[in-house]
């Protein structure tokens, strides 16, 4: 596996790699898991070469405290990105993404305005930021993200319509890969203390309850047992529940409103802030 640091040896790299075939970029703020892994696999089932970027970009953090918290664990992603067949690890400081201010503002429209949008100002635009020029450095063939971060890939799907330039690139949204007690996988749950890991896991434990009674009660009455039951945990505090349309984040006031309801919901435990969803149903998948 190469270690590139530099855009410019990135960028002569991976004229090499498209010479010979498929490139598949896996954007990844590091401190990696299996989560991640599961996504370099397929990446790696599907392309000539993978390239995966570890990188903590600043620009999406609106709250100072947790870009300074986020795990930083380099010596041990290398290792992991090595052993599961990465051709190309692209590490860089923060000086070489950004040698000037990004001041470009991206229209992502509704996709953005809901959920993350309100709740972590700046976030989604930091996101376009730095996805973009991962994109312009690599001109992946296929670009794989993982479904935990249900909006962001909807906001993705948004930055590549609106800058033109990525013809023929295919975004791949992956299953969200999951602990045995059911937590989603997350570089945040190393954060949570013993006790804060055991209590962790209800949150896709009542959102799994909630399918069976999705069948029985209103939206409303489904969107609001979840939030109850969640909360009544301890350390547990739920910033927001939404269901929503799955192609444009919107939220929906009755089951008949969309062919695609997704539950999105964000929770405080203790001060890690944790993220998951699900589908209830979708008719729109072929």
């Amino acid at each position: 596996m190469e270690i590139i640091r530099t855009v410019s040896e990135l960028r002569k790299a991976i004229a090499e790699a498209r010479s010979h075939g498929t490139v598949g970029l896996v954007p990844t703020m590091g401190a990696l898991h299996d989560g991640h892994l599961s996504l370099v696999g397929r990446a790696r089932n599907e392309n000539d070469t993978v390239v995966v970027s570890a990188f903590v970009n600043p620009t999406q953090f609106n709250n100072p405290t947790d870009l300074a918290t986020y795990p930083r664990t380099e010596e041990a992603d290398c290792r992991l990105l090595e052993s599961a067949g990465v051709d190309i690890a692209f590490i860089p400081t923060a000086e070489e993404m950004y040698p000037e201010e990004d001041t470009r503002v991206f229209d992502l429209g509704p996709v953005a305005d809901v959920m993350e949008g309100p709740m972590r100002p700046g976030h989604f635009n930091g996101v376009a930021q730095v996805v973009s020029k991962l994109f312009d450095f690599t001109r992946p063939t296929r670009a794989y993200f993982g479904e935990k971060d249900f909006q962001q890939i909807a906001v993705i799907r948004r930055m590549v319509e609106l800058e033109g330039g990525f013809d023929g690139l295919e975004i791949v949204s992956c299953p969200i890969k999951r602990h045995e007690d059911g937590l989603a996988m997350s570089s945040r749950n190393v954060r949570l203390t013993s006790e804060q890991r055991v209590i962790a896991p209800c949150i896709a434990l009542t959102l799994k309850s909630s399918l069976i009674r999705q069948r029985e009660w209103s939206l409303e009455e489904t969107r609001r047992w979840v939030v109850e039951t969640i909360n009544r945990f301890p350390f547990m505090d739920v910033e927001y529940y939404e269901i929503v349309d799955g192609i444009t984040m919107q939220p929906v006031k009755e089951w008949s409103d969309t062919d695609y309801a997704v539950g999105c919901i964000t929770s405080y435990c203790g001060e890690v802030r944790l993220i998951d969803n699900i589908t209830y149903y979708n008719k729109t998948a072929k």
